[in-house]
């Protein structure tokens, strides 16, 4: 499957060039996207329609009295918010979905829908920082959030997912309206998704239609003047209801705080649940999204003298950079799902969707500055076409029998994925500018000595299965599963120098095949609410790409393999949830070298213990708190740099806490509370230098009443309420600060 790209790219070698081209490579090229996506779901449908036949003509048996191993269609049931309910009763990521987090033989945190109302949340990073060592990797979030969990960065294209399945891509933003939670299934889990890192699964999971018609509005403003309205509207339809629809859309100007950094931002999403009978269901979910904001430049730092000189804090609303330095993104997501109850027993599921996001950046850092006089140079890459695309499809049997008194709960799948990543670059410019006494940088021309086209494709397509055994009174699990993976990768860079019109290519191509990752995991639950569980996995991913900025720009190291050990208990306990960890993940590492090259470093160990606590502590509070203790260690004896080093950017200890309070004397007033660390952290991985730990606190406070019998509800949040200030972003030589405190109040009813 090949791609059509926008005009600057057609000319990259293998690249689709009959189509029309689409001159702006902002606005999509709607027809091309949905042939894609039309292909992927008819695909899937055509897999489930022998399925669906063969249900229709059992129907009659399956409504016989259900036992142990029947099976229903796994619906999605939206209640009204009810008191608290910062604990999740059910998890919907990789092969552990619908089941109890306890019974989840690996760490799962879920920020609930309570918890993202209360702390008034909008980013990726807003909800991540509740769990457990989660730290920002290169930016402090003023575009995107890119993360690391466990010190091991969180892969923008293939770890963040939309209900369990899609992978979206977190390039701009990944959108909190309309998600019910955001879960994250920690460390290595290729059995179900492939090539992806073992820093975790980041899931987000979507609002569905409500059993009552909701209509709800919500204006949202903060103190630097940033201001946005939202809508959320649920329906459902037919004599039955069997007709499920809920759509969220938002718009505003943006503004944190961060000179130069305001733009807009507009949002829309639809999710669609159709129950056509009681053994087929259909859902589609789509949104969208296109944000223009202006981004920050960061801090390139260098080693010299055998350490990395630091500069002193800026101030958190500076911004070295020129207000023409815009980051313009839109993003577009499809996934159609079709569920077909086969038997009693039986049932399949096949879906296929695509993800699509297109940016034009101007990014920017600060280098070669003087520590005395602040004098240095803003660096600034023009990539006026940058276009990331998923398409992904999924077929999977599911069935539940008993064999040797043993129930078992066995999976079947299929999942193929194909991700597209051409790129433009055409060049940079370097204006002089002042640390400590910044002045306003002139837009210039675009540089066009050097133009560089980088077409990047990855072919994931894995076979799998996976059992889940259930015996002595549902008192012992044993979980076992092995995939079967085919991976293609191709890179080819393409420099081309404008004057002489020479050009060079570099190709970087593998092709992996049948290559196995198994997981086998053993709990024991000693009461129904309480278990104790060994989990092994052996996760693939793609190989480290070079940076624009070193010696073998957009070179690719070759696919890599890691393990992971975990032991763990959980028990839900009157109400609070309370998981403990230890995991020992072993994993190949790169290192830029001295020369600026990027190569495989021999073997990185992440040895740590994670504590993750959510729930009612009582009838009044909510909570939920996290803490991790991490050792890292860099095991590669042939490079003496960084042999016995700590993995760059990891922090050996992180936590959080956030608790609120339903203040029983005034009905309706809530009051909140936070506190997020994060521990001291080396600037590379020959540990030249570190940054300092810090810890950041919010606050809120909300108040629920009724205007004619519709709940209204004001809400006051702050973040980093003591104005902390702390480098916050650490990752490729890169760094920038927390951003200043933002208060944010707003307002909303239901209908």
């Amino acid at each position: 499957m090949r791609h059509c790209s926008p005009t600057s790219l057609a000319s990259l070698p293998g690249r689709c060039t009959s189509a029309t081209p689409n001159p702006d490579p902002m606005t999509p090229n709607l027809p091309a996207t949905w042939r894609r996506f039309g292909a992927l779901s008819l695909f899937a449908l055509t897999v489930a329609a022998p399925g669906l036949l063969r249900a229709q003509e059992a129907a009659p048996a399956a409504a016989a009295k259900p036992d142990a191993t029947a099976v229903e269609l796994e619906t999605y049931t939206v209640t009204e918010k009810q008191k608290g309910g910062f604990k999740a009763e059910r998890v919907q990521v990789g092969s552990f979905r619908d089941m109890n987090p306890v019974d989840v033989p690996v760490t799962v945190n879920v920020v609930s829908r309570e918890v993202l109302d209360a702390q008034g949340a909008r980013s990726i990073y807003d909800a991540l920082k509740n769990t457990a060592g989660v730290t920002r990797a290169n930016s402090n979030g003023n575009a995107a959030d890119n993360i690391a969990i466990r010190g091991i960065t969180v892969e923008n294209r293939g770890n963040y997912r939309l209900n369990g399945s899609l992978p979206v891509i977190n390039l701009i933003d990944l959108t909190l309206e309309n998600k019910e939670r955001v879960e994250v299934l920690k460390g290595g889990a290729s059995l179900y998704y492939g090539f992806v890192p073992p820093s975790g699964i980041v899931n987000l999971v979507t609002k569905r239609a409500t059993p009552k018609p909701l209509t709800a509005f919500l204006v949202t403003a903060n103190n630097y003047g940033g201001v946005t309205g939202q809508v959320d509207i649920s329906r459902s339809f037919g004599e039955k209801d069997q007709v499920g629809v809920r759509i969220n859309a938002a718009a505003g100007q943006e503004d944190i705080g961060i000179d130069h950094h305001s733009g807009m931002r507009r949002f829309g999403s639809i999710a669609v649940d159709w129950k056509a009978s009681d053994r087929l269901l259909f859902r589609f979910d789509a949104e969208t999204l296109r944000k223009n904001t202006v981004e920050q430049t960061n801090i390139r730092y260098v080693a010299a003298g055998g350490i990395i000189p630091l500069l002193p804090m800026p101030p958190q609303e500076r911004n070295l950079g020129g207000d023409w330095q815009e980051n313009k993104g839109y993003m577009r997501s499809y996934v159609l799902r079709t569920d077909v109850l086969l038997s009693r027993s039986w049932t399949i599921v096949a879906e296929a969707g695509t993800a699509v996001t297109h940016r034009s950046r101007h990014s920017s850092d600060f280098r070669n500055y003087n520590l005395t006089t602040g004098a240095g140079q803003v660096v600034t890459t023009f990539n006026p076409s940058m276009y990331y695309s998923n398409d992904n499809a999924r077929v999977e049997l599911f069935g539940r029998f008993l064999l040797a008194k043993m129930q078992h709960n066995l999976s079947i799948g299929y999942a193929y994925n194909e991700r597209a990543a051409p790129a433009y670059n055409n060049g940079n410019v370097t204006q002089t500018q002042n640390y400590f006494n910044p002045v306003a940088l002139p837009r210039p021309t675009s540089p066009t000595a050097t133009t560089v086209l980088t077409d990047n494709t990855i072919e994931d397509i894995g076979k799998y299965v996976f059992d889940r055994v259930v015996m002595f009174d549902e008192r012992l699990q044993l979980i076992g599963g092995v995939r079967y993976a085919d991976y293609d990768s191709r890179n080819i860079v393409t420099t081309t120098n404008n004057t002489t019109g020479v050009s060079t290519a570099v190709t970087t191509l593998y092709n992996v095949k049948n290559k196995v990752a198994p997981m086998a995991s053993l709990a024991y639950k000693p009461t129904p609410k309480t278990s104790v569980y060994f989990s092994y996995t052996r996760a693939l991913e793609p190989g480290a790409t070079a940076p624009t900025t070193a010696a073998n720009p957009g070179f690719v190291l070759p696919p890599l393999e890691s393990r992971q050990f975990e032991v763990g208990a959980k028990a839900d306990f009157r109400g609070i949830l309370f998981q403990v960890s230890y995991f020992d993940i072993e994993r190949p590492s790169a290192f830029t070298n001295a020369a600026n090259f990027l190569t495989a470093n021999g073997v990185a160990t992440y040895q740590g213990t994670e504590v993750f606590i959510t729930g009612e502590a009582g009838e009044h509070v909510s909570l939920i708190a996290s803490g991790t203790m991490l050792d890292a260690e860099q095991t590669n004896a042939a490079n003496t740099a960084t042999f016995g080093k700590i993995p760059e950017g990891t922090a050996k200890y992180t936590g959080s806490f956030f608790a609120e309070w339903r203040v029983p004397q005034i009905k309706g007033l809530n009051v909140s509370a936070g506190a997020y660390y994060i521990g001291k952290r080396p600037l590379d991985n020959s540990n030249l230098g570190f940054v300092g730990g810090f810890t950041t606190f919010s606050a809120g406070v909300s108040y629920v009443f009724k205007v004619s019998d519709n709940p209204v509800t004001v809400r006051l949040n702050a973040d980093n309420f003591s104005n902390k200030n702390a480098w916050a972003g650490i990752g490729g030589s890169l760094m920038s600060a927390l951003a200043p405190r933002l208060v944010k109040g707003s307002v909303s009813v239901r209908f």
